[in-house]
């Protein structure tokens, strides 16, 4: 099929549109908004391009509390013998989230993107390292951190199995992870090692995980007390990809993992230590467990 070629006393429909746009044929108005588009659009530009103050996150990494991190054991116990471990043993698994590091350049297109997938999540940097100003701080930060919770996690196992400090040595020990979030998960898997599974508080029975992998986080107290900890959503990700088909979650961030629960991932409310055994009892029983 041939085109016809435009002739002389016959405009292109290109030229027609190129008249209709000549600044002579527009009004006032569409001349304000022609200039005004210009410096818009680059502005626009420059926002794009800009590094804005944004981490980005994804699910992190997972760690079995009654396991082992690089070949050595989590929980050591000295003083008490820990309770006798079979097949099917289920596993505690502590959560986390990675984020880009402190000073990493991000931009509008990656934080929209973040925006739009239920993977990755772009946080305030200050959010996600709310002290320090480099990484060699941030580490400091975050080991110090950690050693508080896991500090507060023993003397909140121990108190809630009756059990004295001077008799029972623990040494808890996880390599490449900070920040205070594991703590709950360090009192249920030193509950876990001293057969605070089952019957009374004494430690006299089994695990707590009844063959199954439980996973969650939490802050603790000594007192026995579980805290808020942030990226529950990217957590429960995380949990679910390695094989979890239970998360503990504090009951003030229950409506966040609900809003991105993963398909068959249970999630279990928890406001203390004891409330958390009891819930992993009942489901390791068949009984009635909390649900968010």
């Amino acid at each position: 099929m041939n085109t016809p070629v435009p002739g002389p006393s016959s405009p292109s429909r290109f030229g027609a549109v190129l008249g209709r746009l000549s600044p002579r044929r527009l009004t006032g108005r569409q001349r304000t908004l022609l200039v005004c588009a210009v410096p818009l659009a680059a502005l626009f530009a420059v926002v794009a391009l800009a590094p804005l103050p944004f981490a980005l996150a994804q699910p992190g990494l997972t760690a079995d509390v009654i396991g082992d991190s690089k070949h050595k054991p989590v929980i050591t116990l000295s003083g008490e013998k820990g309770r006798k471990t079979g097949p099917g043993e289920g596993k505690l698994l502590m959560t986390t989230i990675a984020a880009t590091q402190p000073g990493a350049t991000v931009r509008l297109p990656e934080v929209a993107e973040a925006w739009f997938r239920t993977d990755r999540a772009a946080m305030p940097v200050d959010a996600v390292y709310p002290v320090g100003d480099n990484l060699k701080e941030i580490e400091k930060h975050n080991r110090g951190e950690m050693r508080e919770s896991q500090n507060a996690a023993v003397k909140a196992a121990l108190r809630y199995l009756h059990k004295s400090p001077r008799d029972v040595r623990v040494t808890l020990r996880l390599a490449d992870v900070g920040g205070p979030s594991a703590g709950l998960f360090f009192s249920l898997g030193v509950i876990d090692k001293l057969g605070g599974g089952d019957g009374g508080r004494g430690g006299t029975g089994g695990g707590l995980t009844g063959g199954r992998v439980i996973a969650g986080t939490g802050t603790i107290k000594a007192d026995g007390t579980v805290g808020p900890v942030g990226g529950v959503p990217l957590k429960t990700k995380a949990a679910k990809r390695d094989g979890a088909s239970v998360f503990l979650v504090p009951r003030a961030e229950c409506a966040d993992a609900v809003a991105e629960r993963p398909k068959g991932l249970r999630l279990v409310p928890v406001d203390t230590l004891g409330g958390a055994v009891k819930a992993l009892r009942a489901l390791k029983g068949g009984g009635r467990v909390p649900a968010c």
